[in-house]
């Protein structure tokens, strides 16, 4: 019989690199942590091979068929994991009262609904999609204040900014002696090239991030500093921080996560190697510290720490993630809804590069920001971005043809 104190968690995007980067945490602590739960979208051969490495009880694909096949392999490699599957089948086990820990890693707004599901049943959330702030922040962080849910931060960033702050910075920053947010980013693999240079990018080449390990279209949006974008975002709602609070730093070394800057003039960062093992070790095991598997960082070897403002001239996202933000309602939603298109069809080669920022801005220009209070404007909104930025894309394939 499972020990009380050892935590059950649910890893939501298993198959993906946060996914991944969890288990091998997890592995680590068997007698701290064990997995009851692991989903997937459609990578069936990799979640088969987690399941009988890990030994869920539940594992959940997007597609009965996939799913199906899931169960022949399982049944015939003697594995008792029950597999279900669907959008409902995510949001059941995100809630399911038999685990107490929810990993919410799964990309893009396809991961709001189960982090809320998540967040209202009161789970310690160990929140990496950031698109559930971007696209539902007020309706997402009231769930978590209604059901006593612990939320910790795992995007790098975030977690950093987290350690930097007082236990308690919930009121606004200037509550307590916080001036400034201080949000790192690497600047991506072309933070170098010109205007010109960029329209002949190729998804090969953004996708090959100089620092860290990552999904594709999430190097994609590092790339064009959307990634960022939507880190300022999620930052204002998880730190009850205005946009003015927040600034963007390209660091490209990547070994200051984050900062705080506090009005006695000290500025707090948290420091390490690039690793995602370290925040999700400090997610799981908060407010406890465990080993990562992470080498301590080697000052003699970093050498040297460069600072440099964004060229929001040339990456253009930045400016229209804090633009969104500004406007409010459902402006970010749109935001997130008309990138995650653009980057699918710049992935698939229909789009140039620097195409992705006007696509963006073409739309959020056509959606006027609606009300964000209820969780169905929240996803009609997006809908409608989907549908306006699919238009865009039409249009600028008519005009190269």
């Amino acid at each position: 019989m499972m020990d009380a104190a050892v935590r059950r968690i649910t890893v939501l995007g298993a198959t993906g690199s946060i996914g991944k980067n969890t288990l091998d945490v997890i592995a680590r602590h068997p007698e701290r942590y064990s997995v009851y739960a692991l989903t997937a979208h459609t990578s069936k051969k990799a979640l088969l091979a987690q399941c009988i490495e890990h030994r869920p009880a539940v594992a959940v694909l997007d597609g009965e068929a996939d799913a199906a096949w899931l169960r022949r392999e399982l049944a015939a490699a003697g594995i008792a994991t029950r597999v279900a599957a669907g959008a409902e089948a995510l949001c059941d086990v995100a809630r399911d009262s038999a685990a107490d820990t929810v990993m919410a890693a799964i990309v893009g707004g396809a991961g709001l609904l189960p982090a809320l599901a998540a967040a209202r049943a009161g789970k310690r959330v160990l929140l990496a999609n950031k698109e559930a702030l971007v696209m539902s922040g007020a309706l997402f962080m009231d769930a978590i204040a209604a059901s006593g849910a612990t939320l910790l931060p795992i995007d790098s960033e975030h977690n950093a900014i987290y350690q930097c702050l007082p236990a308690e910075h919930r009121g606004g920053l200037s509550r307590h002696g916080v001036s400034q947010l201080l949000l790192t980013a690497s600047g991506g693999p072309f933070r170098h090239l010109n205007a010109e240079a960029l329209e002949r990018v190729t998804p090969e080449q953004a996708c090959a991030h100089p620092n860290w390990s990552m999904g594709r279209k999430i190097s994609v949006d590092s790339a064009t500093l959307m990634n960022k974008g939507l880190e300022l975002i999620e930052a204002c709602w998880l730190f009850d921080a205005h946009p003015s609070q927040v600034q963007v730093v390209v660091h490209p070394q990547s070994v200051v996560h984050s900062m705080a800057a506090y009005d006695d003039g000290s500025v707090i960062a948290q420091m390490g190697n690039p690793d995602m093992r370290t925040p999700i070790a400090y997610g799981l095991a908060w407010p406890e510290r465990i080993d990562a598997g992470v080498a301590t960082l080697d000052l003699f070897q970093v050498a040297r720490l460069d600072f440099e403002p964004p060229d929001e001239a040339r990456f253009p996202c930045l400016r229209l993630a804090r633009e969104a933000m500004l406007a409010g309602g459902t402006a970010p939603a749109v935001l997130n809804a008309a990138n995650e298109v653009a980057v699918d069809a710049f992935l698939d080669r229909r789009l140039g590069f620097a195409s992705i920022a006007r696509v963006v801005e073409d739309v959020l220009e056509g959606q006027p920001p609606g009300g964000a209070k209820r969780l169905e404007a929240i996803i009609d909104a997006d809908r409608r971005a989907r549908d306006a930025a699919v238009r865009r894309l039409a249009h600028y394939a008519e005009m190269r043809a």
